[in-house]
């Protein structure tokens, strides 16, 4: 961890690319020590990844991020935080689709839709997601994709209510990288717009980062949680965002927790849009 400020002149500026996390200030500094200090595997695990990952093309490096993730979740940070997880009361289903296909011509439009949950990542909408996105990979005469989210903010993140939930790691994984919308969004990126709005947590940010155009609306933030929980991110954010921010970048974010703005995620380059 390197802590260096911007200027090109420093000694540190020749090496500086070597270091996992490169901050500028102490307080940009304490909450990855922080995060360090209270979740060390995971910490571990994550600067890990991003290292190898690194080399690895989108589909091993999804393989790569599912072998550590199923392995955290066997570990004790993740069983710690868990256990300190409220009973959730059991919810009355929502009827609706988990995700809305609409086509119009050439254009494929996919809309998250659990809005009364700001959009929590489950089972169903991966599993939504996965059955429209195979379609626009299969189907050469969808030319525009569109990725939206209902309600007040575009994905808040894996759905709590799932955490802990699969049996073991070993069939976490096979799901896990068998289903995989990351992999299929990166098949047609090219053909993605993601329109980001409100909270854009976890799977709220990694998923649409491999799409080709990403535009936030102005009260867009973004987050990755997951290393606080015990964690790596799950749901494909060490390969797609480092190929947005790059990897120091990226373990700052996730390790950090730090809630960045549009403004900021437009500046480094994590979004390509402002709009409405």
């Amino acid at each position: 961890m390197a802590l260096a400020g911007d200027d090109s002149r420093s000694r540190a500026s020749s090496i500086r690319d070597h270091f996992d996390v490169v901050v500028s200030s102490g307080a940009e500094l304490e909450p990855v020590l922080e995060t360090a200090r209270r979740t060390p595997l995971a910490a571990m695990a994550l600067v890990q990844l991003l290292r190898q990952s690194a080399d690895l093309d989108v589909h091993q490096g999804l393989i790569a991020e599912s072998l550590v993730y199923s392995t955290l979740q066997s570990g004790p940070e993740f069983a710690e935080w868990l256990s300190g997880q409220p009973a959730i009361p059991a919810k009355q289903p929502n009827p609706e689709p988990a995700v809305l296909v609409r086509r119009r011509e050439a254009r494929l439009e996919l809309t998250l839709n659990r809005p009364e949950r700001r959009n929590a990542f489950s089972t169903p909408m991966r599993d939504a997601l996965v059955e429209g996105l195979r379609t626009v990979v299969c189907d050469p005469s969808i030319t525009e994709v569109v990725l939206r989210g209902a309600g007040p903010a575009f994905c808040g993140g894996g759905d709590l209510d799932e955490f802990g939930t699969l049996p073991d790691p070993a069939t976490a994984h096979g799901i896990r990288s068998t289903r995989n919308p990351g992999s299929l969004l990166a098949q047609c990126a090219d053909r993605v717009r993601a329109e980001l709005h409100g909270a854009c947590v976890g799977a709220g940010i990694e998923l649409p980062a491999f799409a080709h155009h990403l535009v936030a609306a102005e009260d867009a933030f973004f987050q990755l949680p997951e290393v606080a929980m015990g964690l790596v991110p799950g749901a494909g954010g060490t390969v797609s965002i480092p190929r947005r921010i790059g990897r120091q970048r990226t373990a700052y974010l996730a390790l950090s927790g730090r809630r960045l703005d549009a403004a900021t995620a437009h500046r480094w380059g994590l979004v390509d849009e402002i709009g409405a």
